[in-house]
């Protein structure tokens, strides 16, 4: 997936997003399973989990599709006085590093933005090659009650001074598949430019993705549900995944 011009605006639409509660997730989760500091951040966006970790001292790589979003995540990361390596290259096909990483996370669903099943596989299993013997995994996905009761038929919107926005949602072609049809207004001087973006994104059921996990050599240490230790129910909206490549 490719934002384009929508980079430019990711941090403003995402003003709410609970980027603290990842983080916290993130170290609680890499502390109770002895992980160690180097951390690859895939489709790190506009580095804002990034940052926020290696505000804590940790070694971050951040990995994203978009050279609009990694722009953006330089900056971010040259304005606090941060050392952090970003490199636009695709998640199902990582490769370059000198070493390994004690962790690897891929946050805020976007893993569903990999639209086939063996892209989601493909994906897994490159991340299984860069993690040390021991190493975890974190991501976290969009439950189908999400996708298909929470996101398609319904609107969001808004209306700001600088940044506007309409987005609406539609089941997609696929089964688990959500189309987002975005078209916002940035201000520019005594107007606004419109622009339009098609964002797609596809899950599955929590099953597949524990067998996915398995068939790539993966030890599945935990899910969870929407930011607690709780187990998934009915009504998740987003499930949180730890594995481990065993040592």
């Amino acid at each position: 997936m490719m934002y384009e011009s929508f980079a430019y605006v990711y941090d403003y639409l995402m003003d709410e997003a609970p980027y603290e509660q990842w983080k916290k997730w993130i170290i609680t989760k890499m502390t109770e399973y002895s992980s160690g500091q180097k951390i690859l951040d895939l489709a790190c966006g506009t580095g804002e989990i990034s940052v926020r970790l290696a505000r804590e001292g940790f070694e971050v790589t951040g990995i994203d599709l978009s050279e609009d979003m990694l722009t953006v995540a330089q900056q971010k990361a040259f304005e606090a006085g941060l050392q952090i390596s970003f490199f636009q290259m695709d998640m199902r096909e990582l490769s370059g590093f000198e070493d390994q990483f004690d962790s690897v996370i891929i946050c805020c669903d976007s893993l569903n933005y990999l639209l086939a099943e063996e892209d989601v596989f493909k994906a897994l299993k490159s991340v299984y090659r860069q993690l040390k013997p021991g190493g975890i995994l974190l991501f976290d996905i969009h439950t189908l009650y999400k996708v298909n009761e929470r996101f398609a038929g319904h609107t969001f919107a808004d209306n700001g001074k600088d940044v506007s926005y309409i987005w609406n949602s539609f089941h997609g072609k696929e089964a688990g598949s959500v189309d987002h049809e975005i078209s916002f207004f940035i201000r520019q001087n005594d107007c606004y430019e419109r622009y339009d973006e098609l964002h797609q994104q596809r899950t599955y059921p929590l099953e597949r993705y524990k067998k996915w996990l398995m068939d790539a050599q993966f030890q599945l240490l935990e899910v969870t549900a929407d930011f607690t230790e709780n187990k998934p129910e009915d009504f998740t909206e987003r499930a949180f995944f730890v594995a481990k490549k065993p040592s």
